[in-house]
């Protein structure tokens, strides 16, 4: 018996022996001679923000070195923690590691002369779910990429065309269905009408964008429009909580709005991105988003929309420490906002609703960073109440969940509890991870009231408890 045990034991050693270091692994490694355990504290984060909890340690570490293959997605997990570490975009294939990964896995990541062509690609792949989309982490390296591209005219008379001919009325019909996709969004969450949203870019809005226009005007218009619409299925995605997706789907929507060469479009995606970093707790890029959209715009739209870049702005700085210069950026825009009431705003500035309400919001964040959660409180509730009725329920249910934890900080519970009971009076009908994960907060939050058998927190438990399982996943 221990003969057999020992023969085998040698067999594994000859095994491990037989290995193929991983001599690209090792290289980006000794580069900045980063010890194994900080690479695998970094795959351990990358993984958390995928939803993915790994145990990676530095034997782990050592074993690919040595030539062992990480299971499941971690190959992408380490790609993105070493683009981290080292400070530039690393591929799967650059850690040596490409084989049995999807040869698409960096669709998106770039921004390229065509990103219509790009889109297509996205788009196939979410529909068809592919996993690894789902799964993708956000990558900061790419992060940063509107911030060095530099647009060269595409010549869009290489691409294939189509025998569709673009004039004011097929830009109307686009901007009218893109209308349609975000009012079902925010009514009822961003799982509605996803694969169809996607389904339309992918065959109707790549076909008028390869069309032939009838002014140039018009081109411009179509372009704009398009990143509106894959810049909702970039929220979409990001509504989910598949954050790498929803990164690549803004890359995209910024290199169409930079093509289109409408004024403001391309800063408003890089407000956008700024948010998204700030969101997750990436806000390595975030401050240089924000200002950069904002010097996009300045002096190029009316003001209350410049108001939305200068709140973003506010946000950024407070997120890097920066509290005077926030509080001035929040006094700026408000003043802009002010200064702008009743001018129209452009298509692609009316994503997230009324100007004011938007800011007001984005101003509760600002505060609640700076530790003010008295003002902060206020400003969501004043941002919830500018909403029109019937409209924009998730974002105003999130406004209410977000107020009713600050209320609950301050002590006020009972008050809490009432708004966190409106909160969920919006949520009826509307399917998203993002509600889910605030109802799974609201439960958490008021457990130990419920505990002492506070009645208000008692009830809202029951109410919380049945929305989480009757509501969609």
């Amino acid at each position: 018996m221990w003969g057999w045990r020992r023969r085998i034991s040698r067999i594994s050693r000859l095994a491990m022996t037989k290995r193929t270091p991983n001599m690209q692994l090792k290289a980006l490694i000794d580069e900045k001679g980063l010890p194994y355990e900080t690479v695998a504290h970094a795959v351990r984060l990358v993984a958390a923000e995928a939803g993915e909890r790994l145990r990676t340690n530095r034997s782990t570490v050592e074993h690919w070195a040595s030539g062992a293959r990480p299971a499941g997605d971690t190959p992408r997990y380490l790609a993105e923690a070493l683009s981290r570490l080292l400070g530039r975009l690393i591929t799967v294939d650059q850690v040596g590691l490409s084989q049995g990964v999807a040869d698409d896995d960096s669709i998106g990541l770039s921004i390229g002369p065509d990103p219509v062509e790009t889109l297509a690609q996205i788009g196939k792949a979410d529909v068809n779910r592919r996993r690894f989309l789902a799964t993708s982490a956000y990558s900061v390296a790419a992060a940063a990429l509107p911030l060095s591209y530099v647009h060269e005219v595409a010549d869009r008379t290489a691409a294939a065309r189509s025998g569709a001919i673009v004039g004011d009325a097929e830009v109307a019909a686009v901007r009218d269905m893109i209308r349609v996709f975000t009012a079902m969004d925010e009514l009822h969450g961003g799982q509605h009408g996803r694969s169809a949203l996607v389904q339309y870019l992918m065959s109707d809005v790549a076909t008028l964008c390869r069309g032939r226009f009838r002014t140039d005007d018009a081109r411009r218009q179509m372009l704009s429009a398009a990143a509106s619409g894959v810049h909702l299925a970039g929220w979409k995605s990001y509504d989910a909580g598949e954050q790498g997706l929803a990164q690549r789907y803004y890359l995209q929507s910024y290199a169409l709005a930079v093509e289109s060469g409408v004024p403001g479009h391309d800063g408003f995606v890089m407000r956008t991105m700024s948010q998204q970093g700030m969101k997750i707790h990436r806000a390595e890029h975030c401050l240089a988003l924000a200002e950069t959209g904002l010097d996009l715009v300045k002096g190029r739209v009316d003001p209350a929309t410049e108001a939305l870049f200068h709140i973003t702005c506010a946000h950024a700085l407070a997120k890097t420490g920066q509290r005077q210069q926030a509080v001035r950026a929040v006094e700026h825009a408000h003043a802009r906002l002010e200064a702008g009431q009743g001018d129209p705003a452009p298509f692609w500035a009316l994503f997230w609703g009324p100007h004011e309400a938007t800011v007001r919001s984005r101003t509760a964040k600002v505060f609640a960073t700076l530790g003010d959660p008295h003002n902060a409180a206020q400003q969501y509730a004043r941002a919830a109440a500018t909403r029109p009725p019937g409209t924009y329920a998730r974002i105003i249910a999130l406004d209410l969940v977000a107020q009713a934890e600050l209320e609950a900080a301050q002590g006020s519970i009972e008050q809490a509890c009432a708004t966190w009971g409106r909160a969920l009076d919006h949520m009826d009908g509307v399917a998203s991870v993002r509600t889910r994960k605030a109802v799974e907060n609201i439960r958490r939050d008021i457990a130990r009231f419920r505990a002492r058998g506070l009645r208000s927190a008692t009830e809202l438990d029951e109410r919380a408890w049945n929305f989480l399982s009757t509501s969609s996943r």
